[in-house]
């Protein structure tokens, strides 16, 4: 439906879950109340190309490998903060052809080199993969309703995909 550009963003949000009965929250060993969420997001067009969606709370970069690897063949520039640094995930993603945009830790000064190359504009652009999950949390509410993880997860694929169409129509 959508014609992709060359820059895609990830990012990682947290949603808030509605409160399931006592019975299933000791019965799956809920402990927490926020969702892990992460978006790989085209930058042109503000689409959701791909979610992942957590109740554990992995890192970053581990739910990063798994979606970005789902999405090789659409990609060539990747643009994440810095909580997607991980030299493995760098290599990968060169060694599929993708150009990896993220920003290095500062604890040397090559750190502070190779940041200094990234091209800002291009870096910045990540920055519409968190507006996209503010219109999603502003227009379909920050809380998942379902009771099930699974029933979670459809209802929140089922939110991306909503807001995908509307820009479709929009355009």
């Amino acid at each position: 439906m959508h014609d992709l550009g060359d820059v895609q963003a990830i990012d990682a949000t947290g949603l808030k879950r509605h409160q399931a009965s006592r019975h299933y929250v000791l019965r799956v060993g809920y402990n927490f109340d926020d969702i892990k969420t992460t978006a790989l997001v085209d930058c042109d067009t503000s689409v959701i190309l791909d979610i992942h969606f957590s109740m554990k709370q992995p890192h970053d970069t581990q739910v990063g490998r798994q979606v970005l690897t789902r999405n090789l063949t659409r990609s060539t520039t990747i643009t994440a903060d810095k909580s997607y640094v991980w030299d493995a995930l760098r290599h990968e993603l060169r060694d599929a052809g993708i150009r990896p945009v993220i920003k290095h830790r500062e604890f040397y000064a090559l750190d502070k080199a190779h940041n200094a190359r990234h091209d800002e504009n291009v870096y910045h652009r990540r920055s519409i993969a968190e507006a996209i999950f503010v219109a999603l949390k502003h227009r379909f509410g920050e809380t998942l309703r379902a009771r099930t993880w699974f029933g979670q997860f459809r209802e929140l694929v089922l939110k991306a995909a909503v807001r995908n169409i509307e820009q479709a129509v929009r355009i």
